[in-house]
């Protein structure tokens, strides 16, 4: 913990004061390029943390979410609806739940891609027939 109050305490302060910060107007037309490069640091930082604040802060600054899960299957429809008779289910199948599978409705296990590529814990809906 010292040296975190030692960087708080000393270290940032002297470092601020140590800034070629004019007291007028006209002292800004006066600094030297050198003066001007030790400046970019604190710009810098204060500039980052001010875009972070924003991102944070402002509902207008983040991306509208686009909802989207279907992203191919039956596009033309306003409404994706499949239904399968229990009755024709012979011993146990499994339904896709990704969205991503080239054998809709049913799982051709896409969602193991999906799931390495997005960090995602997909699987689909297993259905077993009684005997």
């Amino acid at each position: 913990m010292e040296p975190i109050a030692h960087l708080v305490k000393v270290s940032v302060p002297n470092y601020l004061a140590g800034l070629p910060i004019p007291d007028s107007i006209g002292g800004w037309f006066r600094l030297g390029v050198r003066d001007w490069f030790s400046l970019i640091p604190p710009t810098a930082a204060l500039v980052g943390l001010g875009y972070m604040s924003y991102r944070a802060f402002c509902p207008k600054a983040r991306p509208a979410p686009t909802g989207q899960v279907n992203h191919k299957i039956k596009k033309d429809c306003n409404k994706v609806v499949d239904s399968v008779d229990v009755e024709d289910i012979t011993e146990k199948v499994a339904f896709c739940r990704c969205w991503r599978s080239e054998n809709w409705p049913y799982c051709d296990g896409a969602h193991g891609r999906h799931n390495k590529e997005c960090g995602d814990n997909l699987g689909p809906l297993v259905i077993n027939k009684k005997q």
